[in-house]
């Protein structure tokens, strides 16, 4: 399975603004799931086997857009950054919105091979999560015609590409590499609600879920077996399980998750298996919650 190396994706603008958003509320939508999701990521280094330096950046690229808003938002280059997020290392070494990116640890953008499926921006970050963490790296940008050597440190976090999908009201999902949540679905959350559906989203990458599934023999779209309907059951009760694990870790109250399924149609019974969870394993305040319990399941098989 290829892991798409990447930190955090603006979802294809000209898509979504063809559901009538403007470009400024998916921008803020975009901050709220970017500082939400690098919390998160952030604070469960330890429980994930693959990392990525968390820089607080956004890139995105011209072949995103149409032809039209090309010329008009990339006439320097076509690569640059979306947004930073403030108190990250990336605004504390000085970058800013709208610079254009030309190298990443001295990996020339232009020089990038096309990646296998998406635009430039995953090509970017494949490279851009490569980077050493906890030591620094350097970006080149230019910025009003000047080209500058910028070096950032960034610690590490879990990793994930994270991005705002197009249509779905009701979609959050996962594949193990991507986290989406569409923009319907980010405008009906408040941001405790935010925060423990991408807890439960991070838990799947965490324990493995989508690696365990395509070892069993069920891809994505794959078959209604009894088999396969258990599995699937049992891996949301897993991440239902991990989820205040992740939020506890991130300096959340892990009782949020509790609070939001309660709220939720439908999901009282989910609501008390977190509850039971946080009881027996999180019984007081801590951004220490290692629940090797959970964490054992992420090696083993589903059985036949």
């Amino acid at each position: 399975m290829r892991w798409l190396a990447v930190l955090l994706a603006l979802v294809l603008p000209v898509q979504v603004q063809a559901q009538g958003v403007s470009m400024a509320d998916l921008a803020a939508q975009d901050r709220r799931l970017a500082t939400v999701a690098e919390r998160i990521m952030l604070g469960n280094a330890a429980l994930c086997t693959q990392l990525m330096p968390i820089t607080g950046i956004t890139l995105h690229s011209a072949d995103q857009y149409g032809t039209e808003m090309r010329g008009e938002m990339f006439p320097d280059g076509p690569l640059s950054i979306a947004l930073v997020l403030p108190g990250s290392p990336a605004a504390a070494a000085g970058l800013r919105a709208g610079d254009v990116v030309r190298s990443i640890g001295g990996q020339a953008v232009d020089a990038l091979p096309p990646p296998a499926e998406g635009h430039l921006r995953e090509a970017a970050f494949e490279v851009l999560a490569r980077q050493p963490r906890g030591r620094p790296f350097s970006l080149r940008i230019s910025r009003d015609g000047s080209v500058s050597d910028i070096t950032l440190t960034a610690l590490a976090g879990c990793r994930a590409l994270v991005e705002i999908a197009e249509g779905d009201a009701t979609k959050a999902h996962t594949d193990g590499r991507v986290i989406q949540l569409s923009y319907d679905r980010m405008t009906g959350l408040d941001d405790n609600g935010l925060a423990t559906v991408f807890a439960h989203e991070l838990a799947h990458v965490v324990l493995h879920h989508r690696i365990r599934l395509e070892a069993a023999g069920v891809g994505e779209e794959d078959g209604d077996t009894r088999a396969h309907r258990r599995w699937r059951r049992m891996v949301e009760e897993e991440a239902d399980r991990l989820s205040p694990h992740l939020l506890a870790n991130a300096g959340y109250d892990p009782n949020i998750a509790v609070a939001y399924r309660r709220a939720a149609g439908g999901q009282r019974s989910r609501a008390r298996l977190i509850a039971r969870e946080i009881a027996r394993y999180i019984p007081a305040p801590t951004t220490n919650s290692i629940p090797a319990h959970l964490l054992t399941l992420r090696d083993q098989p589903f059985a036949q």
